[in-house]
């Protein structure tokens, strides 16, 4: 039972958030693409297939991620606990475990057609190096935005077997939701951050946090409704979308104290609240 945890803690199994903000933009290309006159069985099992997926990339990226922030993490009051920097579980045995968790993602990943198969494995490069950018730029928030959201763009292509401009348009507007609420997130260790040399979104815009969230938050407002009128969704869709807008602005950016890292922490968790609103949006904008 006690490696059990372990496994756990290392994989991040108990903070769902992680592997839901990773599923959320998936579901968000899945529904988009999909054709409800159809039958919905195949909707499901691609649902499910991306779920999966997302908890198997996700865990295997918790362990590189560790892995690879050993030493700073060790400094950080919030993450010096985790199993590999505080020795309870070796490096080699964290490897090992990403190694299966990536076999399992890729028994997922055959399902699918082959131009997701090929795009899929092109992310890779970004999936395993993101956590190495934060020692040599400010914006390692843009390269998980780009790495987190990619599923957006494999879902699409799961159903179209094609790419277009509508899911290139959401996929940014997703990057930069990304791009804020993880600079949201990044309050939480900022001082930390700041002695041990590890730079952040965070760090960059710590006296600007709101206007540099009105900046994010304002591209991913306009990227869901230029995705609502290529997409001829119904007027409802954009009733709905007054609801994205209000816990972007009113809630996220309102709500913020930087300087509070149970804050910062409740309103990064709420973007799964948010993740859920937009695929409500989607998909009332496509069945009514």
């Amino acid at each position: 039972m006690k490696n059990i945890k372990l496994f756990i803690e290392l994989t991040r199994l108990n903070k769902p958030i992680g592997y839901m903000l990773l599923f959320w933009p998936c579901l968000w290309g899945l529904t988009l693409a999909y054709n409800f006159n159809n039958q919905i069985n195949t909707y499901l099992k691609y649902l499910i297939l991306f779920l999966l997926g997302s908890i198997f990339m996700r865990s295997a990226g918790c362990i590189v991620n560790d892995i690879t922030d050993k030493n700073f993490d060790k400094k950080v009051e919030r993450t010096k606990n985790r199993p590999i920097a505080s020795g309870k579980i070796s490096v080699r045995l964290g490897w090992l475990f990403t190694f299966v968790l990536c076999f399992f993602a890729l028994l997922v990943l055959i399902n699918f057609n082959q131009l997701t198969i090929i795009l899929a494995f092109a992310s890779m490069p970004f999936a395993f190096t993101y956590p190495l950018m934060k020692r040599f730029t400010y914006w390692p928030q843009l390269f998980l935005g780009i790495t987190f959201n990619y599923g957006l763009v494999l879902a699409w292509i799961s159903i179209n077997n094609s790419l277009s401009i509508i899911p290139i348009i959401t996929y940014i507007g997703a990057i930069f939701w990304t791009l804020g609420y993880d600079t949201i997130y990044g309050y939480q260790d900022i001082k930390d951050d700041e002695i041990i040399g590890v730079k952040s979104t965070s760090i960059k815009f710590k006296n600007n946090a709101k206007i540099f969230l009105i900046l994010c938050y304002s591209v991913l407002f306009i990227s869901l409704i230029l995705t609502g009128v290529l997409m001829q969704f119904s007027n409802i869709f954009y009733l709905t979308l007054v609801i994205t807008f209000l816990h972007l602005f009113f809630y996220q950016i309102k709500s913020l104290n930087a300087k509070n890292p149970e804050n910062c922490l409740m309103l990064f968790k709420s973007n799964n609240i948010f993740g859920l609103i937009v695929y409500l949006n989607f998909l009332s904008g496509k069945l009514f």
